[in-house]
């Protein structure tokens, strides 16, 4: 099967030949039919399955039949990375055509967004809380909306959300198509789906997500403490070209890469906290091969697509089933191949089993040849919570007693001077010209401000 079978405007073959895709994937044959007649559609799809596809195809084409000159289609997704990533996607896709579009996305100025709903672009790939940013203003208008799509629908619940997502439902056109992709589907998600869908075509519903099958999985069971020196040991062994390396907070994502950048290892990190510049430039860094080492927490590493990824490394176990198969989905993306890789603390060994449960089957366990499993490590990578706590709390008390002092010494100070003979009880003589120690400035100097402040703003 290939995409000319679904009758896709020549100008979308044209820009998808040039981008190398020859036949569809699974979830793009089942997933632009229904959408090219016009039905909602419903769909469980992992990550790297060629979800974007699937739904930017059929809405593209069908912009293409109508003219332009307002914004029709609206694409919300639950981070800036993947807004961006999808964008860029659209554009590739639909390069030989008129089509315009523009991301809506946090961190960023808004008069460029502005100008994007002013000009009434035709696909707007947004996330929740700037769109809603934007739609407390008149010119942002989406009375003409045709077709709404929500992707990463679990992420945004995960994200806190389904406020936002409900919010906006309020403000679109009831008249619409709806396309609806999750990775999961908890019954929040679930309940949202038959708010927003009219006899939606369900697609792989029922399958149990899994990772892609071209990835190869094992597990290295290490202390905490040793996790960074099997890591670096791993990279410096040359078998990974370029890794993806997912924490579990942004602390340890700081920590992580601060080690290895000291280890001579290119790296940098992703994460909720660095501003967008930030998060640009280490992702670019990272897909142009800049850096050999991204590390990312989950939420940050939504909309991370790289080409030929051949690592993905779990530096902590998650925590549910669905955040493994997600992180080792960036690799072997497509059918291709990959290697998926998780250090195991033993404190970890829970959270590995119930993993191995949702996955079906026992991940093998590798011990690294001549790798010091009893070494002694040089530094911590990760402070304690409550070391951090107490040392924020020390820090704070000692600014205060800093400003208490200071306050009190202008207090002493200030009352020192506040007679007219410097405190000392006695009339002061008739301050003469040009002697020191009077108030009278002398020849030629500049006059005092009032109080004798030297300090006071001008």
């Amino acid at each position: 099967m290939s995409f000319s079978s679904f009758k896709l405007d020549p100008n979308l073959l044209k820009g998808l030949k040039e981008l190398g895709f020859v036949r569809p994937t699974p979830i793009q044959m089942d997933a632009i039919p229904p959408a090219m007649e016009g039905r909602d559609v419903l769909a469980c799809a992992a990550t790297g399955s060629g979800k974007t596809a699937a739904f930017l195809l059929p809405i593209l084409h069908k912009l293409m039949e109508r003219p332009r000159g307002t914004t029709r289609a609206l694409i919300v997704t639950p981070t800036r990375e993947l807004a961006a990533q999808i964008a860029e996607h659209l554009n590739e896709i639909a390069v030989h055509t008129p089509i315009t579009s523009a991301a809506i996305f946090g961190g960023v100025g808004m008069s460029p967004q502005e100008h994007a709903f002013r000009s009434g672009v035709d696909v707007l790939v947004a996330t929740p809380g700037r769109l809603l940013d934007h739609l407390r203003h008149p010119y942002a208008k989406l009375d003409r909306l045709e077709f709404l799509v929500l992707d990463e629908a679990d992420r945004m619940l995960d994200m806190g959300f389904l406020p936002e997502i409900r919010k906006l439902l309020r403000l679109l056109p009831a008249r619409r198509q709806t396309l609806f992709f999750s990775a999961t589907m908890p019954p929040p998600i679930a309940a949202l789906t038959r708010e927003m869908l009219t006899n939606p075509a369900m697609l792989r519903i029922e399958r149990n997500a899994a990772p892609p099958t071209g990835i190869t999985q094992a597990v290295y069971p290490i202390s905490q403490e040793l996790k960074a020196p099997l890591f670096l040991a791993l990279l410096n062994r040359g078998e990974m070209k370029q890794a993806l390396v997912f924490t579990r907070t942004k602390h340890r994502a700081n920590r992580l890469a601060d080690f290895l950048v000291k280890n001579g290892v290119k790296a940098d990190r992703i994460h909720g906290n660095r501003s967008q510049t930030q998060r640009t430039a280490a992702l670019a860094g990272f897909k142009n091969g800049t850096y050999k080492v991204l590390v990312a927490t989950d939420i940050a590493a939504r909309g991370i697509d790289v080409e030929e990824l051949g690592h993905v490394v779990n530096f902590d176990v998650p925590l549910v089933a669905e955040d493994y198969i997600h992180r080792v989905g960036r690799t072997g993306r497509a059918d291709a191949t990959g290697e998926a890789f998780t250090f195991v603390a033993p404190d970890e060994e829970g959270d590995l089993r119930t993993i191995e449960k949702a996955v079906g089957k026992r991940l093998p366990r590798v011990t690294v040849p001549d790798f010091d499993y009893d070494a002694r490590p040089t530094q911590k990578l990760e402070v304690p919570r409550g070391e951090r706590i107490a040392a924020i709390r020390a820090k704070k008390a000692e600014d205060r007693a800093r400003a208490a002092a200071k306050a009190a010494r202008r207090s002493t100070g200030g009352a020192g001077q506040s007679g007219p003979s410097g405190g000392r009880g006695k009339p002061s003589k008739p301050a003469r010209p040009g002697v020191p120690g009077t108030n009278r400035p002398k020849a030629g100097s500049s006059p005092r401000r009032p109080g004798g402040d030297k300090g006071r703003a001008r």
